[in-house]
């Protein structure tokens, strides 16, 4: 599956799909990325400032990768 985001709150969306689609509640997916609780409801809910080490860390743990893109030709 591919997502392309624009937004923290896409980010935040895709994340949250992503971790009810694995089954897993948040604190169950903090605990695997060692991020704490606060972090992945703030970085669920859009938080534009999310540090982007601990998201990359919430990706990692739920399989997920992280790709950048040029912009499509005007």
């Amino acid at each position: 599956m591919s997502n392309r985001v624009l937004t923290p709150t896409e980010i935040g969306d895709v994340i949250r799909t992503a971790r009810k689609a694995a089954g897993l509640r948040q604190f169950e997916l903090a605990g695997a990325a060692g991020v704490g609780l606060r972090f992945l409801v703030e970085l669920e809910r859009g938080k534009p400032t999310a540090q982007l080490g601990k998201t990359l860390q919430v990706l990692e743990a739920l399989g997920c990768t992280f790709d950048i893109a040029p912009p499509p030709e005007a």
